[in-house]
């Protein structure tokens, strides 16, 4: 017997639509997961404004979704790795496993990857906002008995900034700044503090997100907006800070943070933006390393494991939960920096 499913769906910029739809049925190693929470993540709320980002465009009606906790209802015979009733986050990441980047250990980057709620393949890959969700059974994540779902659904952000995280090499005992604070940004704070960062500076345009950025582990916080001039104090000396995490995707944030890091320091770029020139004889002259940081693999499975033992606490970055027929004002509220940090959607309510 085929399961029916309740789905949050995109059919063009601004319109979203809860359907009932076929939920498929597990196949041999896949379970079946009634999803709880789901958080919304920047490229949905991309696709609810404009439809999509860069070149990227929904073609045709999409699932939404690929932030999602819940808790396995059925398996197929032979999976061990799950039971039902267990409580599982849902890993979105489905590379291929065997293209070439998969085969050289770099599966993030997968020329056949299918990942949750993505316009970028054509047909699009449905994502994972829907009340029972189909899976691999590898894709699943247990979640520790005490852990609320809703912390669970914000493991793949964290493991976003995890992986940043890992891109910048060993961070005990250096300075840190982080240019940009929302959940992404905020979620790399935690994550340098986890990793052993002496001290984490917090740079963003409001207040309110600065908020939680020091409620999840900032040393220091700094409105740009309110003291454009910030730099002068760091860049002292050719600079300050050991690591920078830029998660904006924003030139001008680039360029300052930039000029507040130290010969040889590192700079992340986890936030995307469009295209942006860099002052080239700044990174020459201070022997910058300027890397990308797409993603996350393995990642996802320590930022579980990290939730689960008490090592990050979620509660700052949540700032409500809505049900399905209230999408479209969860999605209004997520929009807005000064309201909402991480909106999730409750699949149970």
């Amino acid at each position: 017997m085929r399961l029916r499913c309740t789905c949050l769906v995109i059919n063009a910029p601004d319109d979203l639509r809860v359907v009932e739809q076929d939920a498929g049925e597990p196949g041999p190693g896949q379970v079946v997961v009634q999803v709880g929470f789901g958080g919304i993540c920047g490229s949905d709320l991309h696709y609810f404004h404009a439809g999509g980002f860069g070149t990227v465009r929904i073609k045709r009606p999409m699932i939404l979704g690929h932030e999602v906790a819940g808790t396995v209802v059925a398996v197929a015979p032979g999976v061990t790795r799950v039971k039902a009733g267990d409580k599982v986050a849902v890993n979105p990441s489905r590379p291929c496993g065997a293209c070439k980047y998969c085969l050289e250990g770099l599966p993030n980057q997968c020329l056949e990857m299918r990942f949750y709620g993505s316009a970028m393949r054509d047909p699009h890959v449905e994502g994972a906002f829907r009340n029972l969700l189909v899976c691999d059974a590898v894709q699943c994540e247990p979640v520790a008995a005490h852990v609320p779902l809703q912390h669970a659904a914000l493991a793949e952000p964290f493991s976003v900034a995890l992986h940043g995280v890992q891109r910048a090499g060993p961070l005990l005992g250096k300075r840190v700044l982080v240019s940009g604070c929302g959940p992404i940004g905020t979620l790399a704070v935690a994550a340098a503090r986890i990793h052993g960062a002496a001290e984490v500076t917090a740079v963003d345009l409001t207040d309110e997100t600065l908020a939680v950025a020091r409620a999840m582990g900032a040393h220091a916080t700094i409105n740009v907006a309110q003291d454009p001039q910030w730099t002068q104090r760091f860049s002292t000396d050719k600079g300050s800070f050991d690591v920078m995490f830029e998660c904006s995707g924003n030139e001008r944030a680039l360029r300052a943070g930039l000029e507040a890091t130290r010969p040889r320091g590192t700079v992340v770029q986890l936030g995307l933006g469009g295209e942006i020139s860099v002052p080239q004889n700044l990174i020459v002259a201070k022997e910058l390393a300027l890397l990308g940081s797409f993603r996350f693999h393995a990642e996802f499975a320590l930022a579980v494991r990290l939730i689960n033992e008490g090592r990050i606490d979620m509660r700052p970055m949540i700032t409500g939960a809505y049900p399905l027929t209230r999408a479209r004002e969860a999605f209004e509220l997520a929009s807005d920096r000064k309201r909402a940090m991480k909106v999730l959607l409750d699949f149970c309510a």
